[in-house]
């Protein structure tokens, strides 16, 4: 820059000093009102938001609407001051008294336009003045006021508040750098109290309400009490903030002395042929990246990373996300695998040790073992899915099939997983983010081929953040999961090796894409007899342990197994049933530890005095035949139970009234059965015209349970057709099964857990459709013996064996409506 230009930027400094001074002196030249002989004026008005202007002090102002503009005109034609109003904040917006009763007599120099259209102008505040009237609001605000009475005397009081006020000043200026040094030097020169207090209220940041309370003040001593309290308040913060500057000051100087010195320091190791620490460290995992035999576009991916590590300063704030991303590298498995162990029979000897039944889930397992080690060229991993009620051994079947086959096992609960980010990671640009929960899995399995089990996997959730059962499609596809792709590692992890295990209770909530790939492995509830020998076997010796008697010789008999299977569980697995048999043994411990006598045989009779009164009442089958009643048979999550059904005619206008919390599906197989009654009415020897004149209530008992499904279709038919022809129901004998209108028996699921619900309650016929007789192969065989199974296809073969001929004494089941 050469002199030319000096002068020239000097010049307009000038230019604009002198511009400033002229406005300034253009505002001494403005008059005041003269007032009337009441004290009064009336002069135009304008209304401020923004800033609040107090006696002595020039402020510039914006001007943003019309009405403002036009009132200043008016009042410099005559040359005159304006008056500046303020909105009450505690006023309604409606109320023409909606301003403050003390407003501001203040002179407006010449208006500027601004390049955005709005409007500028340098006010001067003259005098507090009180609003009397306001005369008029359009097009501008004319207002009658009256100059405040603002006399007081000096005191000494009020000479030791000014005093007060220039000290706090004086500190608060010297502590805040946006406080200018002349505004102290100009308040030590002011003589007057009131003129002292509004010029340092000027000077402060302060809000627009604590500006507009100052306002309102009139005596001088109580501004200057009121400017004290503010001055002293931000003299603490200033004070606060100053020491917390210094702090950091001395943080910062702290910083710079130890990066000084270990730079000293490399220097010095660099002399002496010595590495620092932060060399050590970098050396150290371009040792472990090497030696780990990471893939082609890991070892590349490692390596670009560890060299931006190196090029980074120890302190650096990107050191730490690439130190943990190379740290996840470098402490994956990538490599490293456990040998299986081939020998079928081995692992079956295994699986049969520890688990009792569950014959499929072994065999899916065997056949694995037995194609691996025939050595195919290509192997998939199995995706298993096992499906079953809670307890029935599904979690602890996948630890013993990992240890069988010599497999590290890992377990990852998805249970209430919503965040896509849970399976595939976060990006590394995020603050905290971390790989997703699968790749923290295989690195806790420490190998790549180990035994996975995804557990609850119906129980995943979806929200905002994605779907995670989405993400789950890759990991659990054997064509893709190879090239398993984390957003946070960003390089493709194989998971072809993995033996993936999902669990479910229910297939219902797993969406079909995910389902498609899994191989459905479904667990069955245990019989009585079955849970007799798993608690014999596994949960009797285990609580035994558990409880520290297990050298006292305390055995269960098979009648005291079976009352707390009866009367204190009421599930398809045992875990109930190990938690009362743990119930037991933690009170004859009890006794144990109390020097008290306790039996070593556990009988039937005492169950009660240890577990209390019985917990759950099994659903009885019906004891006479009876005309309008027939059994059910329905699947639970616990297992089976069965279901009477019951009909009763009354006279009425042909209305169907169903009751039993029954869901929208058994509402409709009620109504399809209703009509496929009314359809053959003529070939059961019933009166077409009687359905016009009666109501049928069905009910299905337990009310407080919900229901629903089709598979009562043919019970309900049978109960109706019984109520309408007087023809009692064999109680005996139970039946599942969807009925269409033309009467056809469609089949149904849960066929195991149903024959075993009625072998349980002692019943000895079962009607089932003819198509589920493929499912009797899962039914033990001491079942079959007891029950005998029928399947049907048309519901004329079911009434034969369900309903006997009508008798005298049951010839109808209808009854007068007492209402």
């Amino acid at each position: 820059m050469n002199n030319d230009d000096w002068y020239h930027n000097d010049d307009e400094h000038d230019d604009l000093m002198g511009n400033i001074h002229q406005r300034t002196e253009e505002l001494y030249r403005i008059l005041s009102w003269e007032l009337d002989e009441d004290g009064f004026f009336t002069c135009p008005a304008i209304v401020l938001e923004d800033v609040v202007v107090f006696p002595h002090m020039i402020s510039p102002v914006f001007l943003s609407d019309e009405a403002s503009t036009l009132a200043i005109e008016a009042a410099q034609e005559e040359n005159r001051t304006v008056i500046a109003l303020y909105f009450d904040d505690d006023a309604p917006e409606d109320s023409r008294e909606r301003f403050l009763s003390i407003g501001m007599d203040i002179a407006v120099g010449r208006i500027l336009t601004l390049l955005g259209g709005e409007h500028s102008a340098l006010v001067q505040g003259r005098r507090r003045v009180e609003i009397a009237e306001i005369v008029q609001i359009e097009p501008y605000y004319i207002v009658k006021v009256r100059p405040v009475n603002d006399s007081y005397r000096i005191t000494r009081h009020l000479t030791a508040m000014m005093r007060t006020s220039r000290n706090l000043f004086e500190r608060c200026v010297s502590l805040n750098e946006n406080l200018p040094e002349e505004a102290h030097l100009f308040s030590i020169n002011i003589s007057d109290p009131g003129w002292l207090a509004d010029m340092i209220a000027t000077s402060l940041p302060l809000t627009i309400e604590t500006r507009k309370h100052l306002l309102r003040l009139i005596h001088p001593a109580d501004r200057l009490k009121a400017v004290n309290q503010i001055l002293a308040e931000e003299l603490e913060v200033l004070e606060l903030e100053d020491e917390i500057q210094a702090q950091v000051k001395t943080e910062v100087d702290r910083s710079h002395r130890e990066y000084y010195l270990r730079e000293q320091m490399k220097a010095i190791q660099m002399e002496l042929g010595e590495d620092d620490l932060w060399s050590q460290e970098i050396r150290g995992l371009a040792e472990k990246i090497q030696a780990l035999n990471l893939p082609e576009a890991v070892s590349a991916q490692a390596t670009r990373e560890l060299q931006r590590l190196q090029q980074l300063p120890p302190l650096a704030p990107e050191v730490g996300i690439i130190r943990t991303y190379l740290d996840w590298i470098v402490e994956l498995p990538w490599t490293e695998t456990t040998e299986d162990n081939l020998d079928v029979l081995h692992v079956s000897r295994v699986l049969e040790k520890n688990h009792y039944g569950l014959k499929m889930a072994k065999d899916r397992i065997l056949e694995y073992i037995a194609v691996r080690s025939l050595k195919p060229k290509r192997l998939h991993q199995p995706i298993l899915c096992f499906v079953g009620p809670p307890g029935t051994g599904k979690t602890s079947l996948g630890k013993s099939i990992a240890s069988a086959l010599g497999r590290n096992f890992v377990r990852l609960s998805l249970g209430g997983v919503r965040d896509e980010a849970e399976i595939r990671g976060h990006r590394r640009t995020y603050i905290g983010a971390m790989p997703g929960r699968i790749i923290q899995t295989m690195r806790r399995s420490g190998t790549l081929n180990p035994l996975f089990m995804l557990d609850e996997i119906d129980k995943l959730g979806t929200d905002f953040r994605g779907d995670p059962s989405s993400a789950l499609l890759e990991v659990l596809d054997p064509e893709q999961n190879d090239a398993f792709s984390d957003h946070y590692l960003e390089v493709d992890y194989d998971l072809s090796n993995v033996i993936f295990i999902t669990t479910a209770n229910t297939l219902g909530t797993i969406p079909p894409a995910l389902l498609d790939r899994l191989e459905v492995i479904e667990f069955s509830g245990y019989i009585e007899d079955e849970k007799i020998k798993i608690a014999k076997r596994f949960l009797i010796p285990r609580q035994l342990e558990e409880t520290g008697i297990d050298e006292e010789g305390v055995q269960f008999s098979e009648q005291a197994l079976m009352k707390i299977i009866r009367e204190y569980t009421f599930e398809a697995g045992v875990r109930n049933l190990e938690r009362e048999v743990g119930r037991v043994l933690r009170k004859i411990a009890r006794l144990k530890t109390e020097k008290k006598r306790f039996p070593k045989k556990i009988t039937a009779s005492a169950i009660r005095r240890f577990l209390g009164p019985q917990q759950f009442f099994e659903t009885e089958a019906e004891g006479d035949d009876e005309a309008g009643v027939a059994t059910a048979l329905a699947w639970t999550e616990n297992g089976g139970e069965i279901m009477p059904v019951e009909v009763l005619i009354l006279d009425g206008k042909g209305n169907l009234q169903i009751t039993g919390q029954i869901g929208e599906v058994m509402q409709e197989s009620a109504q399809a059965a209703l009509s496929y009654l009314k359809s053959r009415a003529e070939y059961l020897n019933i009166d077409g015209e009687i359905f016009e004149n009666i109501d049928v209530h069905l009910h299905v008992p337990e009310g407080a349970i919900p229901k629903d499904g089709p598979s009562a279709g043919i019970t309900i038919a049978t109960a109706l057709i019984s109520a309408f022809t007087g023809r009692p129901s064999n109680h005996m004998v139970a039946m599942t099964g969807e009925i269409t209108l033309r009467g056809r028996v469609l089949p149904v699921g849960g066929i195991r857990e149903k024959v075993l619900a009625a072998h349980r309650v002692g019943l000895k016929k079962v009607i089932i459709p003819e198509k589920n007789a493929k499912d009797l192969e899962d039914i033990p065989k001491p079942v079959l013996k007891d029950v005998e199974i029928i399947p049907v296809k048309h519901m004329d073969e079911v009434l034969p064996i369900a309903l006997h001929e009508a008798t005298p004494n049951l010839k109808t089941t209808r009854r007068k409506n007492s209402g």
